[in-house]
């Protein structure tokens, strides 16, 4: 059974949200949070696998809530549900920590894959829309302070090949093309993409993307 919270502050949205979910024989909601500060304390309190978190809400809004929930170490993942595909706000979010967004007005059906998604440890967005964010919006965002990516230490621990294969990662190209154009075997580009992430501690490919910006293998078109 997939826990979820829905953090949302309009109220007919998060009753959308309720009566969809419910109706899945393996999904619960397990909270409904009408602001960034009630998520946070339903998510302490309730651990729930999934939080449905809106980006715009009162007072601590959802990039600030999905920061201090992914730094609180508890293990809940954040699906961004905004009302465009290209917002800078969802942007910000990926980089706080989010797994994932999805716009507002997508399918049932994709909402709740994107759930079942996130809470099985894979990310929602495409890294190839992942590196469209980010080559939208890194100009709102300071610089990354510190040295350049070969002296970053969640770079240096990994081989020449991993380092590779993330450079190509940040560059959109998925686990097939991985293989296709590098001339390996596609368990192969797998087994060292699950080596990356726990070697840079990035949760998910979507952070993996975020990471070779970050550290500047990756420059914005």
């Amino acid at each position: 059974m997939t826990t979820v919270l829905i953090a949302d502050d309009q109220p007919m949205q998060r009753f959308g949200f309720r009566m969809l979910l419910e109706s899945q024989d393996d999904m619960t909601v397990v909270g409904e949070a009408g602001n960034g500060t009630e998520a946070v304390g339903l998510v302490a309190r309730h651990h729930p696998d999934v939080v449905l978190m809106d980006i715009r809400m009162p007072g601590l809004d959802g990039i600030e809530a999905t920061r201090r929930i992914i730094t609180s170490g508890a293990g809940t993942r954040i699906l961004i549900v905004t009302t465009f595909d290209l917002d800078e706000y969802a942007y910000e979010g990926l980089r706080a920590g989010a797994s994932g967004f999805l716009v507002k007005d997508a399918l049932p059906e994709e909402l709740l894959a994107g759930i079942r998604a996130v809470a099985a440890g894979d990310a929602v967005v495409a890294p190839t829309l992942t590196r469209r964010l980010l080559d939208a919006y890194v100009h709102h965002l300071p610089a990354t302070p510190g040295a350049p990516a070969a002296a970053d230490p969640r770079i240096t621990a990994l081989t020449d090949r991993e380092r590779e294969i993330l450079t190509v990662i940040g560059e959109g190209w998925s686990n097939t093309e991985i293989a296709a154009r590098l001339h390996l075997a596609e368990s192969t580009v797998k087994t060292h993409v699950t080596r990356i992430l726990a070697k840079t501690g990035a949760r998910d490919r979507v952070q993996a993307v975020i990471l070779a910006y970050d550290t500047r293998l990756v420059a914005p078109m």
